[in-house]
């Protein structure tokens, strides 16, 4: 293994394998090339790779880990190392021993808006808004380690009281479906190792090493449950045998249970453990980072880090004026033009970046009246919409009767006389068997468990699916595939319910839409036509049933794409983990960034996580960064006065940084040119 494109901090974080290490990684600091190289390094000290596990909070995080991992340590070693999100380890752990909670290893893993039905069925809910409030409170309770009893000890109010009653039907519905939601996947681990001495003495023993990126993002059950892989801290061998890696200045997701104060009790629950800073930044010049540091220092500190950069100063961090949303997103469109022109710059090479989504439309609009392509990151993907996912889960029900979340989602969407007392019935028999909820519709001994319109139910929806399975085996060719799907839309009822199911008939037509889209893609595919997404041509016709067994793959290409030269437009957590060499960051006002809602107050908790959401955008920067400031806003409906942000005077920029007007810029390079054009022409020269 080579280290000489490590710095000495990076050096210390990789060698340092004698117990408990938190690297605080400042941004642009290569933490991913620390975590790669250790894990070679633990290779080196006579680890297999399977005993070391390297735990992200995105599977593009994980895949990119194992890919940069493989040019270490090879493909083969690379392929056995167990390097996973949080949820995906807890999968394999509930796989594995969630016998022992009473768990049959084929459990189904709820999707959100699965969680969302059955929510809304244990509160007796009428609307979806109600459901949603529900979902994330009983979220935030499992998150800190709640259960139906903790939640009912804690609330506050009647809403939460409420809200703890719901979750005890809750969970009740979850064991009775053989279920478990996102959240459980690491609650029930967590409890597993917690209550099983034989279980935690095995997943302690199956790894060497656990390492743990943007550990700052961590909440309360995660930092239980990396706490019992690990061991405590003592004079054991194997105790504490992990690597932290995170920045106490990027932790920007309290609001979805994430606390800073997993950072405070590493050291008090591992009194051993060896601190590493990662100052050396390779992403931005000095003068973006000093307005970084300056803004950031004025947060109270867990551990002293100050970023510092071999890149030169580069050009200064510019503070622009405009008068209200639309001049500032023609101003940002300017710069975008003078960057391109001026310094060559793709459009892939700029991103403009907020802290509330509505502030996206001005911006869209300028662009696209200026033909400027643009991306919206962190958009909701066409096959995450409800209306999709529905029909999505009756194709993975065709090609794979086994999977219980489709057929739990395929049941009950539309409604069909099918309740939870009967899915409860049915999910209890169907574990006890240790067969599909499918399957146990057909079991001889289902009668003597279930009877009446409840049977009847799953046995006519039974029917209906075996129906469909054949008809889309035989149906070949785009038209055939199309009258199909729609001669089915409509037996199911399905435009219907989405009427039924909106207040508004404009976004309940919206959502046919959709549907009638969807329908379109799988038929193309039918007829053979060229497939954009996979950049093939099959000229042989396909069945409804050939293109439902590749759904996922299609999916994941269409989602995927190709790269492609657009601007980004973002908000500023969702821009967490990237760069861009030129940044806009937009709206720079009180209110807006730090952000406060109406009758909000700004406690200094609060205050301190939007600074560290202002120094993740500043730091996103690696060349350019323009702060946009509005002296009128929007509020609603109303257009106040803008105040700009104490963000921006905590930057303490040189009161020379260039303010002109990029409109006035433009007009002078314009002068100029022409009057070189002039002097350059051969009538000059005579």
């Amino acid at each position: 293994m080579s280290a000489a494109s490590l710095n000495p901090a990076q050096l210390e974080a990789v060698h340092h394998l004698a117990g408990p290490c938190l690297v605080l990684a400042g941004a642009g600091s290569g933490k991913t090339r620390v975590i790669t190289h250790k894990i070679a390094r633990l290779l080196q000290h006579g680890l297999e790779p399977r005993q070391i596990a390297a735990i992200t909070f995105t599977n593009k995080a994980a895949a990119e880990m194992r890919e940069r991992a493989k040019g270490l340590v090879g493909p083969r070693a690379a392929k056995d190392l167990a390097i996973s999100t949080f949820h995906a380890l807890g999968v394999r752990m509930l796989r594995a021993d969630g016998e022992r909670l009473g768990l049959k290893p084929s459990f189904s893993i709820l999707d959100s808006d699965d969680v969302l039905g059955v929510l809304r069925d244990a509160g007796g809910a009428t609307d979806n808004k109600q459901a949603r409030h529900w979902q994330w409170t009983i979220s935030l309770w499992k998150n800190q380690g709640l259960d139906a009893d903790g939640a009912e000890a804690a609330a506050r109010d009647d809403d939460e009281r409420v809200a703890a009653r719901i979750m005890r039907r809750y969970e009740e519905r979850l064991a009775a479906y053989q279920a478990v939601d996102f959240d459980d996947l690491i609650v029930l681990p967590l409890k597993l190792l917690e209550r099983d001495a034989e279980a935690r003495a095995k997943w302690q023993a199956a790894f060497g090493h656990v390492l743990v990126d943007e550990y700052q993002d961590t909440n309360a059950v995660q930092y239980e449950l990396m706490k019992a892989l690990v061991g405590t801290d003592g004079p054991r061998h194997r105790s504490g045998r992990f690597t932290a890696v995170g920045d106490d200045d990027q932790s920007i997701y309290g609001w979805r249970g994430a606390t800073i104060d997993n950072l405070k009790r590493l050291p008090r629950d591992y009194p051993s453990l060896r601190v590493i800073p990662l100052e050396q930044n390779y992403r931005s010049t000095g003068s973006i980072l000093r307005a970084a540091n300056a803004v950031i220092a004025h947060n109270p500190k867990l551990f002293e880090k100050k970023l510092w950069s071999e890149l030169g100063d580069g050009e200064p961090v510019r503070v622009i004026d405009c008068d209200g949303e639309e001049h500032e997103a023609e101003r940002a469109v300017t710069r975008i033009q003078a960057l391109r022109g001026q310094q060559g710059a793709r459009f892939a090479d700029v991103a403009v970046l907020y802290r509330a989504n509505h502030q996206a439309r001005a911006f869209e609009q300028k662009l696209r009246a200026a033909q400027i392509p643009y991306k919206v990151s962190g958009g909701q993907s066409w096959f995450d919409r409800a209306e999709i996912k529905d029909l999505c889960a009756w194709l993975r029900l065709l090609v794979n009767q086994d999977d219980d979340p489709a057929f739990l989602r395929a049941a009950t969407t539309p409604k069909r006389g099918i309740g939870h007392q009967t899915l409860a019935a049915l999910g209890e028999y169907a574990g006890k068997w240790r067969i599909s909820m499918f399957e146990a519709i057909f079991a001889p001994g289902l009668p003597g468990v279930l009877k009446g319109k409840g049977l009847d139910a799953l046995q006519h929806f039974a029917r209906e699916v075996n129906e469909l399975e054949h008809r889309a085996r035989h149906t070949a060719g785009a038209e055939d595939a199309k009258a199909l799907l729609l001669e089915w839309l409509k037996t199911l009822g399905y435009e219907q319910h989405l009427r039924d199911g909106e207040d508004s008939p404009k976004l309940a037509e919206a959502r046919w839409s959709n549907v009638l889209d969807f329908v379109d893609w799988i038929a193309r595919r039918c007829g053979g036509q060229l497939t954009q997404e996979a950049g093939t041509f099959e000229s042989e016709k396909l069945t409804v049933l050939d293109v439902a067994q590749t759904i996922s793959i299609i999916i994941s290409l269409a989602e995927r794409g190709d790269e492609q030269d657009v601007v980004t437009l973002s908000t500023l957590h969702a821009a967490k983990g990237l760069e861009w060499p030129h940044v806009v960051l937009a709206g720079v006002n009180e209110g807006l960034l730090p952000f406060r809602g109406a009758d909000e107050e700004m406690t200094a908790e609060r205050l301190e996580e939007e600074r560290r959401l202002m120094y993740v955008g500043i730091t996103r920067a690696q060349r350019t960064l323009t702060v946009s400031t509005l002296k009128r806003r929007k509020r609603g409906r109303e257009t106040v006065a803008g105040v700009p942000s104490r963000f921006v005077v905590e930057m303490k920029l040189d009161e020379a940084v260039v303010k002109e007007d990029p409109r006035e810029r433009l007009r002078r390079l314009r002068e100029e040119l022409a009057a070189r054009g002039a002097a350059a022409s051969p009538a000059a020269g005579r």
